[in-house]
């Protein structure tokens, strides 16, 4: 004889709540009932281990199909059961976790990979279905197989049913506008998003014993790292991430105090330096996936990465969508920054040819690092990396002598304490390109002249190098390859009054009546003339330009910097006034293609004086 009773839950509103709003993703749904049959399984191994239940030979697995004739979706398990008195305790007293009980019961027996906590899972599947059937029963001896039913108002009907083996079946009427949920490619979808590495098989429509799981019960993640091969390492970036591009390298997380924590850290190869192209650090506790790329756990610049994180200690809130805020989250997420900075000063230290290699690859998001993050640039600044114009890469301190200079110091220990007493020294000037190709004229003078520069050429580097030049005040200072260009390249000093009268005809002669012109004797006599904007202006005018603000012109501070060393500037002052005027433009207008593109009237203008000079030349 079937009985009824009704849902106690404090409202009668909180169904249509729970079904709607407990979830960010109703798709969630299967994670949620799987799960708990992973639970179930988990429970009924413990009881087995304790010698409180017997055991078939039958394998533990969730069985899931589809029935789109009867439009239902079921997933069934082979765990404890449940009795009728279980039943009416954890299904229909909503928030009443089995979990939590479970685990009060028998707490000596630990509880580890137990998921649940809530006991609000199963009634995520509302969210898809009109109407839910459970048919289980209890492992407990002389148990009885029973049936619940209930549309998700607030009542429901629960009897004894001929069920025959132990476990829990759950069917899913599948409600009209939520047909796609029975589609076999739907939910293998959702089985290798949220499921890919639960710990007991998963078979979809089971038919024999040819069936292949859809999950891996055992994860790469799991192993100790020592027992992993570098192609397993490989196959698994490649089966997880659908990337068929190897990972750069790897870290490993294995740790069981004073948190647990296990996952893999891949740092995947960039495909493109012009934009941060976000990664995809995937969150599991115990085996079950949480979410994406949560920030709580994983800092943002960590987030370049692709990785599997798995943290059976991280506090979940009602859904498992969100952590709840909490101090073991922040020490997570530290720990996990730390293993990253230690895997890069290690990499460094023991094969910095590779870590050369692979540095254009990871350069972005140690930068990005650094900038979130004070921690990680204390941890990782002395590692950092530019590229010169030899294609050498070193750090700031080979590239500037700092080293070899505090390697002296440490050997000279013989004089006086007190005589080793300096003055503070100048920040040191370190130069650096910013675009190879279209700074080509000013590389070619700079190694002319004997100089060297740092090559900064990603979309994050002015952001970066003016973050250094704060966090080493008075350390160093940087200069582009095209600013202050005067000082890094002239021989000796020049007389001013000995050029004003070049510097004036030059001036009188050009069509742009807004530059101002500078005359030096360059080292290179090959070069008639350079752009020179001061750095100030221009980080000035391209902070401005990014917010678009205005002032963001810094060609208003726009040099030419005329050579006295090259023949044409030294033929100048004897040409006559039409002859001055076509040199002067013509030199400005090779100056200026080598700092950015010439305005259109500008163009024209060179255009013109080009052709003038083919037609003399074959006249």
């Amino acid at each position: 004889m079937a009985k009824q009773g009704n849902i106690r839950i404090s409202s009668e509103n909180m169904m249509p709540i729970i079904k709607k709003w407990l979830y960010s993703d109703k798709d969630i749904f299967l994670r949620e009932i799987v799960a708990n049959g992973v639970d179930a399984i988990t429970k009924f191994k413990k009881l087995t281990d304790m010698g409180e239940a017997q055991a078939d030979e039958s394998e533990f697995c969730i069985k899931i199909s589809v029935d789109k004739q009867a439009k239902t979706l079921t997933v069934e398990d082979n765990g404890l059961g449940m009795t009728e008195d279980e039943v009416e305790k954890y299904i229909t007293q909503i928030a009443f976790s089995g979990a939590a009980d479970f685990l009060s019961k028998y707490e000596k027996a630990g509880g580890e990979g137990i998921i649940g906590h809530f006991g609000l899972g199963f009634y995520s599947a509302y969210m898809v279905s009109e109407n839910i059937e459970i048919f289980t029963k209890s492992y407990k001896a002389d148990a009885k197989g029973v049936h619940w039913e209930s549309d998700g108002e607030n009542t429901y009907t629960i009897e004894e049913c001929d069920k025959q083996e132990r476990g829990t079946k759950i069917v899913m009427h599948i409600a009209a506008e939520e047909k796609e949920f029975l589609e076999e490619s739907r939910i293998r979808t959702l089985v290798e998003k949220y499921c890919a590495f639960m710990p007991y098989n998963i078979y979809l429509n089971f038919t024999g014993k040819e069936d292949k799981p859809l999950n891996d019960t055992q994860p790469l993640y799991l192993k100790n790292p020592k027992d992993c091969t570098e192609e397993e390492y490989k196959d698994f970036y490649r089966k997880t991430f659908h990337d068929y591009h190897d990972p750069l390298f790897w870290i490993h997380l294995n740790m069981d105090y004073p948190f647990r924590l296990k996952g893999i850290l891949y740092f995947p190869k960039v495909k493109s330096k012009v934009e941060l192209e976000r990664g995809k650090v995937k969150l599991y506790c115990n085996q079950v996936f949480i979410a994406d790329n949560i920030k709580e756990v994983i800092p943002e610049y960590l987030l370049l990465l692709n990785g599997v994180i798995d943290c059976p200690d991280i506090p979940l809130n009602v859904s498992r969508s969100f952590l709840q805020n909490d101090r073991q989250v922040q020490k997570i997420s530290k720990h996990i920054t730390k293993k990253v900075a230690d895997k890069l000063t290690g990499l460094f230290k023991t094969d910095r040819e590779k870590f050369c290699n692979c540095w254009s690859d990871i350069s972005v998001f140690v930068k990005l690092g650094c900038i979130k993050d004070e921690d990680f640039y204390s941890k990782v600044k002395d590692i950092i990396v530019f590229k010169d114009l030899n294609a050498e890469y070193k750090t700031l301190a080979e590239f500037t002598g700092a080293e070899s200079e505090a390697e002296k110091k440490a050997e000279d220990t013989s004089a006086d304490p007190q005589e080793k007493k300096e003055e503070p020294k100048e920040a040191t000037t370190v130069y650096y390109v910013s675009d190879e190709v279209g700074q080509a004229q000013y590389i070619s003078m700079f190694k002319n002249a004997g100089l060297n520069a740092i090559v900064c050429d990603t979309f994050i580097d002015p952001h970066f190098v003016s973050y250094l030049e704060y966090k080493e005040t008075g350390k160093y200072k940087f200069m582009r390859i095209d600013a202050d260009v005067d000082s890094a390249l002239k021989e000796g000093e020049s007389n001013a009054e000995d050029n004003k009268a070049l510097v004036d005809a030059f001036k009188a002669a050009l069509k742009n009546t807004t530059i101002a012109v500078k005359a030096e004797k360059f080292k290179s006599e090959s070069i008639p003339a350079v752009i020179n904007v001061s750095e100030f202006s221009r980080r000035f005018g391209e902070m401005n330009a990014f917010y678009g603000l205005a002032g963001a012109d810094a060609d208003r501070d726009m040099t030419i910097v005329i050579n006295t060393s090259n023949p044409a500037v030294q033929a100048f002052a004897g040409l006559d006034a039409d002859k001055q005027k076509f040199v002067a433009n013509q030199i400005y207008y090779m100056a200026m293609l080598s700092y950015k593109k010439l305005s259109p009237e500008e163009m024209k203008d060179f255009t013109e004086n080009n052709m003038e000079l083919l037609n003399k030349f074959i006249g």
